[in-house]
């Protein structure tokens, strides 16, 4: 009888050590506890220009023929398949070079790098006053995206057609976080003047809304970090753990079957 009260705690006891350490705080998972900071988000949040941005820029007036020389002209992107021929209007780009600057009709040589989209319209103005009078322009960023990587659903770079995301939709994009992803440690990596920096961010807490990554920026990065169960049994091969498994399964049924 005894022999058996101890086999029996043998056998318990690994189980209940594997449940204790398979509950996870409610503190380590939900996001955004705590009080909402007092502080007013960026709401007037504006992309920068970078270097290697793809931009467009339209120029309208009441002349739209003194307008005109200031327009890159439309081209079609073209797709042949299988014989047929797809494309739609589209228009071209202007690339801001190393030195920050684009190659403008007429004008020649702007620098707009490093300016936000207000100050980059209201340089562009000045430019243009000697040709036309009060022009109204628009200015896109063509290559806006970001990048998800790590413990989220579904990874991979994604491509903002409004040039306006926070980093909890960009999550949301990537099928938000798996439940292995450590959600108090989120690396943002951005590029600024051609130098990568790094910032963390705790998902877990209503920081975030006020961090200086909330707004993200093209070309930024996502990282979600994996958690130590999810490294522990990415060091164990599957076929090695059926094996054990097999194993512990007919040691305990010998043991049954002995003691009978």
């Amino acid at each position: 009888m005894l022999r058996n009260l101890n086999f029996k705690k043998c056998i318990l006891w690994p189980l209940v050590v594997i449940a204790l350490f398979s509950c996870t705080h409610k503190e380590k998972i939900i996001y955004f506890q705590g009080d909402l900071p007092s502080s007013e988000i960026n709401k007037d949040y504006s992309p920068t220009l970078k270097i290697d941005d793809m931009i467009s820029i339209n120029v309208m007036g009441l002349d739209e023929q003194a307008s005109k020389p200031f327009n890159l002209p439309i081209s079609n992107i073209v797709q042949t398949n299988n014989g047929y021929t797809q494309g739609a209007p589209s228009p071209s780009g202007y690339l801001i070079d190393k030195d920050g600057n684009i190659e403008f009709p007429v004008i020649g040589k702007i620098k707009i790098g490093g300016l936000t989209r207000v100050e980059a319209i209201e340089v562009l103005k000045q430019q243009l006053k000697p040709y036309l009078n009060n022009p109204t322009i628009i200015i896109r960023i063509l290559n806006f995206k970001i990048t998800v990587l790590g413990e989220v659903k579904h990874p991979g770079t994604f491509t903002i057609p409004n040039e306006r995301i926070t980093l909890p939709e960009a999550l949301g994009l990537a099928g938000d976080l798996e439940i292995t992803g450590i959600r108090k440690n989120i690396l943002v990596i951005r590029d600024i003047n051609g130098r990568k920096t790094e910032t963390r961010v705790d998902l877990t807490t209503k920081d975030i809304f006020s961090s200086s990554v909330f707004y993200l920026q093209q070309n930024d990065v996502i990282y979600v970090e994996p958690n130590r169960a999810k490294i522990n049994s990415s060091l164990v091969n599957t076929s090695n753990v059926s094996m054990i498994i097999s194993i512990i399964s007919l040691f305990i049924t010998m043991t049954v079957l002995f003691r009978q």
